[in-house]
């Protein structure tokens, strides 16, 4: 599967699970896998997840 930041290659593991974390080996970008329909598998952008510094 081909990075969207990057289109870099971007290998999805065949026991790969939904919201699971992958990362492009050539930009470093995160994603999250997102199963639709029981096969189609897709690419979101990893949410990151700052520091709460109680604001």
């Amino acid at each position: 599967m081909n990075c969207p930041e990057c289109d870099g290659n971007i290998k999805i593991p065949d026991d790969a699970s939904n919201g699971e974390i992958v990362s492009c080996p050539d930009c470093g970008a995160d994603f999250e896998i997102s199963k639709s329909n029981g096969s189609k598998v897709e690419l979101k952008q990893a949410e990151t997840v700052g520091e709460d510094w109680g604001e």
